[in-house]
């Protein structure tokens, strides 16, 4: 299988499987001298655990990271950083009733099709449990791009209820079990998730990623647009089905002179936006505005409703999907989202640094 490597100077690449021994990444191309151990990196791995509350699966992990390589004396060494991550809740056997029928929604089918062979064990590469390797990952990066620029994600959205924008507070984010920045509204989607939990479904969710202090001039105008790399790391992640940056759709709906982020010369001297309609990035450039991304979430696919389905032997069948399955994945989503900004980041940070200084 290939494409498992993300990044063009900071690259990682992950293994492993949902059910295997272990997961993992290695990234290349991290510059030496930076600050870095395996405690650095354990406190992201805690956001995005499982099994911390009634809203996400219950499998639990305690994602404890090993650095093998690239980092002496605690701080890199600019060789490949490998990184290890035990599987020690693996239950395979809550998936053997699904081994020959196709769960609707996810890979299986395809994978069959593809590579003629699936591992039905939640999954394998396809399976969600893969990005906690990239959010290991995203730690080293947050090291590249030092104390600075500040990078927070947040659930805006579940099951079609919105934040209200005027009750939003970042405080808050770390204080329920949604990365809501409305209290108001993570009550609500404790009551919606608790309703689907029982009723056997799922929900889907929006999150919004927000990188402040970003520096002018990451990215480049044609194929390696800053925007084009976060809307592609952005798609990457399981259950992602849309992205946009800045406002995004609703742009479409604006007149020109709306949509325009117009100018006006600060008291410094320099330049100031009068709105951020862009998203921070210009002709794939950052404007030294902060960043705005919004991912769509789909509802989890795992469900225990019976849904239609075939088999691999060509039969129709009704399928229950069994086992521990975030009713919204978009909660967990909210590290990774989170990562793979912190990734595509340090990767045009460095891009940056080699041309122009």
């Amino acid at each position: 299988m290939s494409y498992n490597t993300f990044g063009h100077l900071f690259r990682f690449t992950t293994w492993g499987e949902s059910h295997g021994q272990a997961i993992g990444a290695v990234v290349d191309g991290c510059p030496p001298g930076l600050m870095l151990s395996e405690q650095d990196i354990q406190p992201w791995m805690d956001k995005r655990r499982p099994g911390q509350n009634k809203y996400t699966t219950q499998r639990q992990e305690p994602d404890t990271v090993k650095i093998l390589s690239g980092v002496f004396e605690g701080k890199t060494t600019g060789t490949p950083i490998a990184l290890h991550i035990e599987n020690v809740d693996q239950r395979s056997k809550d998936y053997s009733d699904i081994a020959e029928s196709y769960r609707p929604g996810h890979a299986d089918w395809v994978y069959d099709q593809k590579y003629g062979f699936r591992d039905y064990r939640g999954g394998g590469r396809s399976s969600a449990r893969e990005t906690a390797a990239r959010v290991a990952a995203g730690a080293i990066a947050r090291a590249v791009l030092g104390n600075v620029i500040y990078i927070r994600g947040a659930v805006v959205e579940l099951g079609g209820h919105a934040v209200d924008r005027a009750l939003c507070n970042n405080s808050e984010i770390d204080h329920n079990a949604f990365f809501g920045p409305d209290a108001k509204a993570a009550a609500k989607w404790a009551n919606m998730l608790d309703a689907a939990r029982k009723s056997g479904t799922s929900l889907g969710a929006i999150i919004e990623v927000t990188a402040q202090h970003v520096p002018i001039g990451l990215g480049a105008p044609v194929y390696a647009k800053l925007d084009a790399d976060i809307a592609g790391a952005m798609m990457s992640i399981n259950a992602v089905k849309g992205v946009e940056i800045g406002d995004g759709f609703a742009a479409a709906h604006l007149q020109g002179e709306k949509n325009a982020d117009e100018m006006r010369m600060g008291e410094d001297g320099k330049p100031v936006f009068l709105s951020n309609h862009a998203g921070g990035i210009l002709g794939g450039i950052t404007t030294g505005q902060d960043i705005v991304v919004r991912l769509a979430i789909k509802p989890t696919s795992s469900i225990l409703t019976p849904v239609k389905t075939v088999t691999r032997s060509s039969e129709n069948a009704d399928i229950i999907t069994k086992g521990r399955h975030d009713p919204c994945v978009g909660i967990r989503a909210v590290p990774v989202a989170e990562a793979m900004m912190a990734l595509v980041l340090a990767d045009h940070m460095l891009l940056h640094r080699a041309q122009c200084g």
